[in-house]
């Protein structure tokens, strides 16, 4: 794969956020977490776990395996350029 996999955070923002009209905090409130960590998320600086693609999956009526393949090809994809 040359091109870069679309984010779990970027899904996030662009599929769900803005077409809900609901802010980060929005969400963190929902599923009980701290802004920060959705926002880590929407900017690429931390990785989408198991306990949190939980979470989104609940909150968005998406599974775990949604969110979690996203956040793998990401991982993958970063690997790949480190050779």
């Amino acid at each position: 794969m040359n091109r870069k996999p679309t984010s779990p955070g970027e899904i996030l923002i662009e599929e769900y956020l803005k077409p809900l009209d609901m802010t980060q905090k929005d969400l963190a409130d929902h599923i009980h977490c701290d802004y920060k960590v959705i926002n880590r998320i929407a900017n690429e600086r931390t990785a989408v776990t198991p306990e949190m693609a939980t979470k989104l999956a609940a909150a968005f009526d998406t599974t775990p395996d949604f969110w979690l393949n996203a956040q793998m090809a990401m991982d993958l994809w970063a690997l790949r350029g480190k050779k």
